[in-house]
């Protein structure tokens, strides 16, 4: 073996609320986890100003703080937290191998994925001025609806997503304005439905959003544009949700492992982190196209090491489970 390959135990590719609780399971369980923390370290929930539905805050938490929170857990169990992401790995071979920055390469014996999905957004300057500002843009109703209760709100999407999303949001705000930019949903019939019979959910076809206007801190509404008339106007409006979709980070798997037709990996079982080659694990948003939130993460993260864990005592009779994983 070459000098500049580095041996690990345990591999985790990602941070944010999977990958770190992945990290302190792997950690109290001996198994002595090396964790990149990727291109954006802590996750999507370092965009996130307010967390208010994990559970052990009573008062809440911004997002930035509780994956620095995380983070110090991990390390004080003994997780080795690095800078850097995976660009690419092999997974063809008994050897699980993957490459740092396209350089350093990395033999592993178990690899917990932790890369998540990234939400889409429209990528209007406007739209990621006030997202990046933490003023009224976000991507997840259930994460931030509860901010803009006895509010009027904006959303734009067209599928069962977006319109599970409105009708959240129609239980919570004054108004829900939906934004769609076709003449129908694409939404199944059922959900259609129900946003159009519900009395607080306007909605707007073949309208697009032009610009989000604030007040250089907040979002103060929202400019459309009917594409079929040209015809602008401005909605009032204090917050702004993006529905149309998320893109799961795991092209550099897509060689080696089963993804669904629109990139998430499959659990190769149901109920567990396993996937369809032996000794790799998933966990967090990289395979949950459906709850996407940082408890759900978190608890896939645990499932994962747990299944790490379990996969080296099968393989190594003198690794032993560890029981305080357990308490």
């Amino acid at each position: 073996m070459s000098d500049t390959i580095e041996k690990v135990k345990c591999l985790i590719i990602g941070s944010g609320p999977a990958g770190y609780t992945a990290a302190i399971y792997a950690s109290r369980a001996n198994m002595f986890p090396v964790l990149y923390q990727g291109e954006q370290p802590g996750g999507q929930l370092t965009t996130t100003n307010d967390v208010e539905n994990f559970p052990g805050y009573p008062d809440g938490i911004t997002g930035p703080e509780m994956m620095i929170q995380l983070q110090k857990q991990a390390e004080r169990f003994g997780t080795d937290v690095r800078h850097g992401w995976i660009t690419k790995v092999d997974f063809s071979g008994d050897v699980h191998k993957a490459w740092v920055n396209e350089e350093k390469e990395i033999h592993a014996d178990t690899i917990i994925i932790s890369t998540g999905a990234s939400a889409k957004y429209l990528n209007l300057p406007s739209e990621q001025k006030y997202l990046k500002l933490g003023g009224g843009v976000s991507a997840c109703a259930v994460c931030d609806g509860f901010f803009y209760r006895n509010q009027e709100v904006v959303i734009v999407g067209a599928g069962d997503s977006a319109c599970e999303e409105a009708h959240y949001l129609s239980k919570l705000c004054k108004k829900v304005t939906m934004l769609v930019r076709r003449d129908e949903f694409r939404a199944s019939k059922i959900m259609s439905k129900r946003v159009k019979n519900t009395e607080n959910i306007e909605i707007l076809f073949n309208t697009e959003t032009d610009e989000v206007l604030g007040d250089g801190q907040v979002v103060t509404g929202v400019r459309v544009i009917n594409n079929k008339t040209n015809e602008k106007q401005d909605i009032e409006a204090t917050g702004f949700f993006v529905a149309i979709g998320h893109k799961p980070n795991t092209d550099i798997f897509k060689d080696y492992l089963d993804l669904d037709e629109t990139g998430y990996i499959i659990n190769a079982v149901p109920g567990t982190s396993k996937t369809n080659v032996e000794g790799v694990f998933v966990s967090g948003d990289a395979a949950d196209h459906v709850y996407r939130q940082a408890i759900t993460a978190a608890g896939t993260g645990c499932m994962a090491a747990l299944d790490a864990e379990r996969y080296l005592a099968a393989k190594d009779s003198d690794f032993e489970v560890a029981t305080s994983n357990y308490n």
